[in-house]
């Protein structure tokens, strides 16, 4: 596919989707946007050379969300009677998160700039939130008579706990970087012009360990989410099972055996 919406680029093992309609303030509802998303979501997937994914926005803003003129227009994913708009939504803007749920590679938010409704949500279905400065969030879908469609209610609270989740989605208050990193919304809040160079710092960390076990990792801790302790350490199990034949392990453990015998010698 030839994105028009976004911009893919690989560096490396790191891989970096931005989205694109900065005229726009890169609204995630447009039809061609989701399927670019989707498409890239599943390239990173399938591409066994990528360890991490990072997100991030084209101009000031990280993505306003949904595209509120089309909202009052009633047209795209807006457009026709309740089943018609309920049909939209599970066709389009809500393939989005159940991509970046079956992703097995890391992901960061690079949050540029305001994250809002929508917007806010994708951040929240990423792994890892680095912000800028000028960064904004806000569970703003309430204040214009909606709630959110897109798994807000089940994002938002996982990052944030519950009552915290419902205090912002209920007051609809739009919050500064600094607040987010207080509440734990993000993990870090850079200068503008260090947040792509911090958040490929953090890719680059991570992508020095070997690729297929991140990927089992990040599935594991996906896949327990929600589990009893017993499921947990079934998983767990048979995941490791796993791990311990592959080269990569063994790999690991001939450098760690090296690296002591360096100290030993020393």
């Amino acid at each position: 596919m030839t994105y028009k919406e976004i911009i893919f680029e690989q560096q490396g093992q790191i891989a970096i989707l931005t989205l694109n309609r900065p005229e726009v303030r890169n609204v995630i509802t447009d039809q061609a946007m989701i399927d670019e998303i989707l498409d890239a979501c599943q390239m990173v997937q399938d591409d066994t050379s990528i360890s991490v994914l990072i997100l991030t926005g084209a101009g000031t803003a990280f993505s306003a969300g949904g595209n509120v003129k089309e909202m009052y227009e009633k047209k795209g994913i807006f457009a026709g009677d309740p089943d018609q708009i309920r049909n939209n939504y599970r066709r389009g803007i809500q393939m989005i998160p159940l991509a970046f749920q079956r992703l097995d590679v890391p992901t960061i938010a690079a949050v540029n700039g305001p994250a809002i409704g929508a917007g806010c949500d994708l951040t929240c279905m990423c792994d890892i939130r680095i912000a800028s400065d000028k960064a904004r969030f806000g569970e703003t879908f309430v204040s214009v008579g909606i709630i959110p469609g897109d798994g807000g209610a089940f994002l938002l609270p996982r990052v944030l706990g519950y009552s915290k989740a419902l205090e912002l989605a209920f007051t609809c208050r739009v919050i500064d970087a600094a607040e987010a990193l207080r509440l734990g919304l993000v993990s870090e809040v850079v200068a503008p012009d260090r947040l792509l160079a911090r958040s490929l710092e953090i890719a680059a960390e991570i992508a020095r360990h070997p690729g297929r076990i991140l990927r089992l990792a990040k599935r594991l801790f996906s896949l327990v989410q929600g589990k009893s302790l017993e499921e947990t350490l079934e998983i767990s199990a048979a995941f490791q099972a796993l791990c311990h034949n592959t080269p990569e392990h063994l790999q690991a453990l001939e450098a760690f055996f090296a690296k002591q015998k360096e100290r030993t010698a020393k």
